[in-house]
């Protein structure tokens, strides 16, 4: 058998969705007690930012729909705060005005905390969370 014989047979393949056979997409689906338990921490990982929302929401979108739902509107929560932090941090280290980003930095950072942990917890109770002042960049 050559090489090209059997290489055909092992390519990806992709459904009608884009997505890859044998990704997250084939995966089984989530039950109700798992789709609201990483619903729950898609919130309650705001305390570090928008990684853990990214995340949760690139894995299990296709899996639980409150899933889906929840980590979305965390990340669109989550995601301007993190590149605000981001920018207040770098500009925290300019010596005369640094002081007054380094405030920002907590305030974003609290806000962004008290926030998630307060949708978190609607969340774990299987109510949908909206946040007063969200961007919602992605739909």
């Amino acid at each position: 058998m050559s090489e090209t014989e059997g290489s055909s047979d092992r390519r990806p393949r992709t459904t009608s969705s884009g997505h890859l056979e044998g990704s997250a997409a084939s995966a089984p689906p989530l039950t109700p007690g798992e789709d609201r338990r990483w619903a729950t921490l898609a919130h309650f990982g705001g305390v570090v930012g928008a990684v853990p929302s990214l995340i949760i929401y690139l894995v299990f979108r296709d899996r639980g729909p409150f899933t889906a739902q929840e980590s979305k509107e965390a990340l669109n929560f989550t995601l301007p705060l993190t590149c605000l932090l981001f920018v207040s941090y770098i500009l925290a280290l300019i010596p005369a005005i640094g002081w007054i980003f380094g405030i920002a930095l907590v305030v974003i950072w609290v806000t962004m905390t008290l926030a998630g942990l307060v949708a978190g917890i609607q969340c774990n109770k299987g109510r949908p969370y909206r946040y007063r002042l969200n961007l919602r960049l992605i739909n």
